[in-house]
């Protein structure tokens, strides 16, 4: 080693601290330094080199004792898209009589990046890829940038490329307990397809209880969105970070019976314009999610009614109380977010589903809409898609599904004053057809325009987030539109 290496790394030496390590590689040292929140990377001759990574952003640091290589590797934002996320993996060799200390210091990096924040080490990891949804970049997506990712993190993966419809559902209606969570590189239809196979588990309960973790790569992308943000929620680095290191979080989920069939939505149904936007515009999924603003446009233009009966059993109506309920319960949970939800059924291992509370010819209690409709959409879930916050005060675990339906007026009368917006939050609804022919879109995938009911089951399902509760933001302001 040239005499002014030696010298520099002998100065770096003895200014390192017990949670710092340095590695070389060739001439260039970085001394890697262990904060109580950060990792710090500071490279002596490349100063962009350098990082401050939170020990959320960390996947694994390990040492091998006969290369003494130390290997550190993260996700950071890209220096050029602030927004985005990628991976980094720093190597380098460390000193000799330093193998002992670098050793003890990765574990330490380990302890910091998952013991300390509750997280299991190394997930075992099933993971859906559906190379034809969406743009049909889902491979693509995996290959160059979630499979990296789930490597460093050193975790082992069982993957599946389907092959058709319902392939998804085939695989989980007998997928085995030994999975920390399932990763769906897709779009939510993917979603929708594993929990109807849970449906039909063996052990349904305790299969909803696998946590679901998304990867954005299908032309519906709400889950995501509703994950991670609007920021985050088609950052596919950030997706995989969340499969990775995210925590449980429970959430309802809804059945739907039609015709005697049971089904399980976790996000949306919908009817009228809503459902073209999905079922009218699927030739144009190429588009990706350009193809709701289409359909957005050909439908106001078209302006047709929704043909249907809306009956529902009401939980509230009342818009402010919605929003103080929202409000502190989003409060609580930012401020605990790692706080498991005491609602569901996820430590019941049974067999048998939850059964349905509400009979089709059980009118009592429940509330009859009667105006003509433009749409009538309910779901689960702030977001639909990144442009579109449908219902702003969702929760993911309250047991009560949001419905909105907006009313049908002339077109100019519709401009001069509003369109009427009906809200409320329901435990369960039905919907009759008055017509026979019309759009019904459950997740995105086409159903039967026929009647069917639905009703919630309190925090049956499982997904992985990062934060706890959904990553959504709703302040309300004052709005145009005449609400009731």
């Amino acid at each position: 080693m040239p005499l002014d290496d030696y010298l520099d790394l002998l100065r770096l030496r003895v200014r390192m601290p017990d949670s710092s390590v340095i590695i070389s590689t060739g001439s260039v040292h970085s001394t890697l330094s262990l904060s109580k929140t950060n990792l710090i990377v500071q490279n002596t001759a490349t100063p962009s080199a350098n990082h401050d990574v939170p020990h959320r952003n960390i996947l694994r640091a390990s040492v091998h004792a006969e290369s003494r290589v130390l290997t550190v590797a993260f996700l950071d934002q890209k220096k050029k898209k602030k927004k985005e996320m990628e991976l980094v993996v720093i190597e380098g060799e460390v000193e000799e009589s330093q193998i002992a200390h670098a050793a003890e210091w990765a574990e330490s990096v380990m302890k910091a990046a998952y013991d300390d924040l509750d997280i299991k080490r190394s997930r075992r990891l099933m993971v859906f890829v559906n190379p034809f949804g969406g743009t049909k970049k889902g491979a693509q997506v995996f290959l160059k940038k979630v499979e990296p990712i789930f490597k460093a993190a050193g975790c082992p993966m069982e993957v599946l490329y389907t092959t058709h419809q319902g392939h998804g559902k085939e695989v989980a209606k007998t997928l085995p307990f030994s999975f920390d969570a399932i990763v769906t590189v897709s779009g939510d239809g993917m979603v929708h397809e594993i929990l109807n196979g849970f449906l039909e588990h063996a052990h349904p309960l305790r299969a909803f209880s696998t946590p679901i973790a998304p990867i954005p790569s299908g032309s519906g992308n709400g889950l995501a969105v509703n994950l991670l943000g609007r920021e985050d929620g088609f950052d596919v680095a950030t997706a995989a970070l969340n499969a990775v290191k995210g925590h449980e979080m429970k959430v309802d989920l809804c059945s739907v019976t039609q015709s005697g069939k049971r089904s399980i939505s976790f996000m949306s149904q919908a009817l009228g314009l809503m459902a073209e936007l999905d079922i009218g515009t699927d030739n144009l999924r190429w588009m990706g999610e350009t193809r709701f603003v289409y359909g957005l446009f050909r439908g106001i233009l078209k302006f047709n009614p929704c043909p249907v009966q809306l009956s529902y059993k009401v939980a509230t109506n009342d818009k402010h109380k919605m929003a103080q309920t929202y409000h502190s319960i989003q409060s609580e949970k930012v401020a605990s977010p790692t706080t498991p939800s005491s609602a569901g059924f996820g430590d019941f291992l049974g067999r048998s589903l939850p059964p349905l509370k509400y009979l089709p010819d059980d009118d009592d209690g429940w509330t009859t809409f009667t105006e003509p409709t433009l749409y009538v959409y309910a779901g689960k879930g702030p977001y639909v898609s990144r442009d579109f916050m449908a219902f702003p005060v969702s929760l993911p675990d309250d047991g009560l599904i949001d419905i909105m339906a907006m009313c049908k007026m002339v077109l100019p009368k519709a401009i001069a004053t509003g369109i009427l917006v009906h809200y409320v939050k329901a435990h369960a609804y039905r919907i009759k057809p008055l017509e026979t022919k019309g759009y019904l879109s459950i997740d995105g995938e086409p159903f039967p325009f026929e009647e069917y009911q639905v009703e919630v089951h309190q925090g049956l399902g499982t997904f992985m987030s990062p934060y706890g509760h959904y990553a959504a933001n709703f302040e309300p302001t004052p709005r145009k539109q005449k609400e009731r």
